[in-house]
């Protein structure tokens, strides 16, 4: 029974998951994104957000040590420092998202993509918000047309479609036109331009 555990051991020693995080980690800030298992994604998320509010909060040369003694990877503290610690700046959680892409055809482990939020993400996300308001006149205006759409024969449509398609013959493709004829006139020409 897992009574009181906050989170699961992955199969691993403790040695073992703490490598494998480490890796992880250090993979989904070099890249931005990584697919791995799903159980392996929700265990990797606090890790990474941790590190990032650390990159937030603390003073930066403190930040750092503190960082690279988790990751030990200067190329990742560095992009981590460098490259994102602005785009987290003013966003007060959330760093990563877990997309789920199914089942893994060998073992059937369900797959997921882990992937940082960035501020270009959020206003995409932002910015097709609307009222709740109006998404249910949204919502209601394609329900009306939907129902209209039914309200049409669609029997006949479709048999129109078929009597169209089997009532016209094909069209003939047009014949090119002869070569003995296209060499006399290639002829003509150049004895006319001499």
């Amino acid at each position: 029974m897992r009574h009181r555990k906050k989170y699961s051991r992955l199969g691993l020693t403790t040695n073992q998951r703490k490598a494998l995080l480490k890796g992880l980690a250090v993979s989904l800030l070099e890249h931005g994104a990584i697919v791995t298992t799903k159980a392996r994604a929700k265990q990797l998320r606090p890790y990474v957000e941790r590190l990032i509010t650390k990159v937030k909060k603390e003073d930066e040369s403190f930040a750092r040590r503190l960082v690279f003694k988790k990751l030990q990877s200067k190329m990742a503290v560095k992009k981590l420092f460098d490259e994102y610690k602005e785009e987290f700046v003013n966003r007060p959680g959330g760093y990563t998202r877990i997309h789920l892409l199914g089942n893994r055809p060998g073992d059937a482990a369900e797959m997921a993509r882990i992937s940082l939020v960035f501020k270009a993400d959020a206003a995409e996300e932002a910015a097709p918000e609307t009222k709740p308001s109006e998404k249910k006149t949204q919502k209601s205006s394609k329900k009306e047309t939907d129902v209209k759409a039914a309200d049409k024969p669609v029997e006949a449509k479709t048999a129109e479609t078929e009597t169209s398609v089997s009532t016209e013959k094909p069209e003939k493709p047009e014949k090119k036109a002869k070569k003995p004829s296209e060499k006399a006139e290639a002829a003509e020409s150049e004895a006319n331009a001499e």
